[in-house]
This record gives C-alpha cells, sequence and structure tokens, in this order.
C-alpha cells in the first residue's frame, strides 16, 4: 500500500519509519526540554528554600519579640487582673458585711413585727371569743335578758346608794321587775323593766327585701305594744308604785331608731305612762334621783347640822378666848424683854463709867502732898450711889 504525499508515491514502511524517527525525535526534545525544566525547577526550589529559610528566620525573630512582649503584657494583665480582684474582693467583702447587718437589722425588726402581730392577732382571738360569746349571749332570750338587765344594774348600781334601789323585788300582786328605785318624801318606788323585744328587731335588721322588713316590722311593733301594755298592768300598782315606769333599751342606736321610725309606739307608751329610756337617759334620770335624795338627806338632817354648827360656834368661840390669852402673854413676854434690854444698856453705861473712872485715876501724880490726898471712900457707899444715878 502507498501514500501519494506532494505528488510522490511513498510506501507503508516509509511512511512509519518516518513516524518513528519524528516520534524519536519528539522524545529527545521533551527530555532536553524536562531537564532543562528540571534543572530550572531545581534552581527555583533552592531560591525558594533560601527565600524561605530567610522568612523563618525573620519569623523566629519576630516569633521571639513578640513572645517577649506577650510575656511582659501577660504580667502586666496578670498584676492588673490581680490589682482588679483585691479590689473587688474587698468590695465584695464590705457589701456582704453590709448587706449581713441590715438583713440582720431587718430580720430584728421582722421579728418585732411578728411579735406585734402575735400579740394582735392574740387579742383578735380574743375579741372573736367575746364576739362569739356575746352572740350567744344576744341568741338566747333568758341571756339576753339577764345582758340587758346587767347593763341597767350596772348603771344603777353606779349612781345610786345602798339601800336606794332593789334588783327583782316582789310586789303585792306577785310580779317582780328588774328594778324598783326608792323615791324621796317617802313617795312609792319606781319600777324600772330591762325585758326589751329584741328577736323582732334583729329580724327587723337581717331582712333580706322589703316586704320582709315590713312584716317583720309589724311583728316588732306587735311584741313592743304587747310588752308595754304588760308592764302597765303588773308593775303600775297605785300606792304601791310609781304611776309611771320606764322600760330600758339596752342600746342608744335601737333607741334612736324606734324614736325615728315608730314614734306611735312612742306615744302609746307615754299615754300609758311607760318611758322608754336609754343607757343615757337612765344615768341621767339617776343622777338626778340622786341629787333629789341628797337634798332629802341634807333637809332630814337639818337640825343634826344646825347642832354641828352651834357646837363648831362654841369651838370657836373659845378658840378665840385662848387666842387672846396667848397674845396677852405674848405681851407680856415682849415687856420683860424690853426691860431686859433696857437693863444690858444700863450695864453698858455702867462699865464705860467704870473705866472713865479708873483713866482719870491714873492721870493724877504719883507723889501728892498729905493734904491733898483724897480721903477714903468707902465702895458700898459708891456703888449705892451708882445705883441711885442709874436708877434715876
Amino acid at each position: 500500500m502507498s501514500f501519494i504525499i506532494f505528488g510522490q508515491a511513498i510506501s507503508t514502511v516509509q511512511v512509519l519509519t518516518g513516524l518513528v524517527i519524528l516520534l524519536a525525535i519528539a522524545v529527545i526534545v521533551l527530555f532536553v526540554r524536562s531537564k532543562a525544566q528540571a534543572e530550572d525547577d531545581e534552581l527555583d526550589a533552592e531560591h525558594t528554600m533560601a527565600a524561605l529559610l530567610r522568612s523563618q528566620a525573620e519569623m523566629q525573630g519576630r516569633l521571639a519579640t513578640m513572645a517577649e512582649v506577650f510575656g511582659s503584657r501577660q504580667a502586666e494583665l496578670n498584676q492588673a487582673i490581680g490589682q482588679r480582684l483585691d479590689g473587688m474582693s474587698q468590695r465584695v467583702t464590705a457589701t456582704i458585711g453590709e448587706q449581713t447587718r441590715s438583713t440582720h437589722e431587718n430580720l430584728r425588726r421582722l421579728q418585732e413585727r411578728l411579735a406585734v402581730i402575735d400579740a394582735a392577732q392574740t387579742n383578735i382571738q380574743t375579741l372573736a371569743k367575746d364576739v362569739v360569746g356575746l352572740q350567744a349571749i344576744l341568741s338566747n332570750k333568758q341571756t339576753r335578758g339577764a345582758f340587758g338587765q346587767a347593763r341597767m344594774e350596772t348603771i344603777i348600781a353606779d349612781g345610786l346608794p345602798m339601800g336606794a334601789y332593789a334588783f327583782q323585788a316582789t310586789l303585792s300582786n306577785g310580779s317582780r321587775p328588774d328594778c324598783t328605785v326608792r323615791m324621796p318624801n317617802s313617795s312609792p318606788p319606781l319600777v324600772i323593766d330591762a325585758k326589751f323585744p329584741l328577736e323582732a328587731w334583729n329580724a327587723i335588721r337581717s331582712a333580706g327585701s322589703p316586704e320582709h322588713g315590713k312584716i317583720a316590722a309589724q311583728q316588732f311593733r306587735r311584741d313592743l305594744e304587747l310588752h308595754i301594755r304588760d308592764i302597765s298592768e303588773k308593775y303600775l300598782i297605785p300606792g304601791e308604785t310609781q304611776d309611771t315606769a320606764f322600760l330600758f333599751v339596752p342600746s342608744e342606736s335601737i333607741f334612736a331608731e324606734i324614736h325615728e321610725n315608730f314614734e306611735a309606739i312612742v306615744q302609746k307608751a307615754q299615754r300609758a305612762r311607760i318611758v322608754i329610756v336609754s343607757p343615757s337617759l337612765l344615768m341621767l334620770s339617776i343622777q338626778v334621783i340622786q341629787a333629789v335624795l341628797k337634798d332629802q338627806r341634807m333637809r332630814e338632817q337639818a337640825h343634826v347640822i344646825q347642832s354641828e354648827v352651834a357646837h363648831l360656834m362654841d369651838d370657836l368661840s373659845r378658840l378665840d378666848e385662848r387666842v387672846r390669852k396667848l397674845q396677852g402673854h405674848f405681851a407680856m413676854a415682849q415687856k420683860d424683854v424690853d426691860m431686859i434690854v433696857t437693863s444690858a444698856d444700863k450695864l453698858a453705861r455702867r462699865g464705860e463709867r467704870i473705866e472713865a473712872l479708873e483713866f482719870e485715876a491714873a492721870k493724877e501724880p504719883a507723889k501728892a502732898r498729905p493734904e491733898e490726898r483724897p480721903k477714903p471712900v468707902d465702895n458700898r457707899t459708891s456703888q449705892l450711889k451708882l445705883r441711885v444715878v442709874d436708877e434715876d
């Protein structure tokens, strides 16, 4: 098989031989180029290695410098952190101490308040027990009546002396009023009743609707009218008791409500000679009765008072006489004192005269003629002359 190339016929062997030669030439060229490239690469590697070594040395120097800088900075940082930690620990310790003291103070105050609260709670519990007891008293008719009677008895016992009143005294008709008060001038006693119908009043206060309230008000009116009639029939006995009796209401608010909303009952009680009184009105009435009784006792004891006044005047006359006698004694004593002072003055003057005589005697000459010598004078005679002169 042959090929025509450039107008010439070439056989297959020649073609293959040419290809082999070309391939060998290409391999040689490639080998030469690869060797040159290897030498260039080796030179480049050496240059690169030298550059790397220089860079490594510079890097080591920089790392040493950085390590030294970092070491100094770390020491400064450690010192600053230590100082900060010390200051912070001191502040934390002071803060914890203040908080501890404040906590102790708050706990102490809390304990004091808890003690006050415990005492208040104890008082509240005691008051609650008292309220429960009072509610039990008011829920029972008999005990409630005893409660109203106890208030009335306390007011009367505080305002009147013993013997001026009597509790549960029996009248001629067999009835026993709660209290009878003795009146002055041998008048019949005054009757006081403390049995107030409180059930109907509580029904009025506990009514939940106007209809129930109206029904409870009617029931209260009936109960109170019945009680007023019982007092008038049982306790108003002519000649034995006063023609007026007191109906004691143990509450000022109930008394005001009755006079405000139940005027008809009040007028009916007045017509029946029954006076509805509250604790304050009963106290005022008792004070008036006490003043009247005191005036009566003073009038009854007028002669005794006059006799005592006469005795007092006699004692006063004797006292005046004794005081005048004492005044005379004082006058005499003053006179004696004046005389004593006069005698003392005379004695002083006499002493001065004696001193003057002795001084004149000392001035005379030591030698005197016999005819000029003074005659001896009797001392008793000179003393008598001095006494006469002093007395004059």
